[in-house]
């Protein structure tokens, strides 16, 4: 017969610590009561080095909330000109009107010269991201797939794993002002920053996938006698395609935004237009940069996002292969998104 448990209420019986004789269930609930004890002593701890974490950033940024509302007069005085007023049938409205010429004016978009055209701020951003996508994915595809265990084995794999966490551990912004002797600071420099970050961070995700492929596939044609490359290739990268499409075209959107970033250091395009007009206090222009960027950016993330839901609606990978596929993406964005549409 089993000894009851102390009821004397001290510390060692509340962890669990009873009498030798206590019951299977009864040493059961003592465990749940240790373990419910410790996660509340972890979340309390949690709780106090956010705090004391938090607390020590707002001293290291110098944060004044009485200053903020002091200077909330200076701000709304620059929203007039962010926000342009203006009247529209005797309706007090926003001057889209300022935005728009100013658009025209700097040739931010486009526009005709002798015949020529002549690409805008908005073309140049875009192209940066373009080219420095399509530059940097060759190198990402080899180090993702040199960095996968399941073409170069443990730990061989981890000098590409490691070059790869090299570049994604700097900055793309830092990669410009790295490359500025070799280019000097134009948008080719800014196309081979976005080229190196690319490299680190879209590897990394073909890496990623490429570990959680099925042996089946690569059984199978590994029993054909195939080679090296052909495992690689047939038995690997086909089971990835689609994800492999999907995430270039989300590193795209990705990349529009950092080449904004990296034209307000001087890569050219729409962040540098910004960065001159915030020098010279022009909110107006400002604020047309900024809508100009959020077209370029939803505009680019819009396409992405039906890309990536095409692909994953669609299984013409297996039937028709990796070129019809691709020749057929257009088709299948038009007629998913109509057929949302029609819902």
């Amino acid at each position: 017969m089993s000894t009851p448990p102390s009821k004397d209420g001290s510390l060692a019986t509340y962890f669990g610590y009873g009498e030798i004789g206590d019951s299977p269930a009864e040493q059961k609930l003592q465990d749940m009561k240790r373990r419910k004890t410790r996660r509340r002593v972890w979340v309390l701890a949690g709780l106090i080095g956010t705090y004391l974490l938090f607390y020590a950033s707002l001293l290291v940024i110098e944060f004044n909330l009485a200053e903020l509302v002091g200077q909330f007069g200076q701000f709304r005085e620059a929203l007039a000109g962010y926000f342009p007023p203006t009247t529209y049938f005797g309706i007090p409205f926003i001057d889209l009107g300022a935005y728009a010429s100013f658009i025209i004016e700097e040739n931010l978009i486009l526009s005709i010269e002798g015949g020529q055209i002549v690409w805008g701020a908005m073309f140049v951003t875009m192209a940066v991201a373009f080219a420095g996508t399509v530059l940097g994915l060759p190198l990402a595809l080899f180090f993702g797939v040199m960095s996968s265990e399941r073409v170069i084995p443990y730990p061989f794999n981890f000098i590409f794993r490691g070059t790869m966490s090299l570049i994604r551990a700097i900055p793309g912004l830092v990669w410009f002002l790295i490359l500025i002797p070799l280019a000097g600071v134009t948008p080719f420099t800014g196309a081979l920053a976005i080229m190196v970050d690319t490299t680190g961070y879209l590897g990394r995700l073909f890496t990623d996938e490429l570990e959680e492929i099925e042996d089946g596939p690569i059984e199978g044609i590994r029993s054909t006698g195939a080679s090296r490359s052909q495992i690689v290739s047939f038995g690997m990268l086909s089971q990835v395609f689609r994800q492999f499409i999907a995430w270039i075209a989300f590193d795209l959107e990705h990349n529009v935004r950092a080449a904004i970033g990296l034209g307000i250091i001087g890569a050219g395009g729409l962040g540098l237009e910004l960065y001159v007009q915030r020098q010279t206090f022009n909110y107006t222009e400002m604020m047309a940069c900024i809508i100009l960027i959020f077209l370029l950016a939803g505009s680019v993330e819009l396409i992405s996002q039906r890309v990536r839901s095409a692909l994953r609606e669609d299984d013409t990978v297996e039937k028709t292969g990796i070129l019809e596929t691709m020749a057929n993406v257009p088709k299948n964005i038009l007629s998913s998104t109509m057929g949302r549409r029609g819902r």
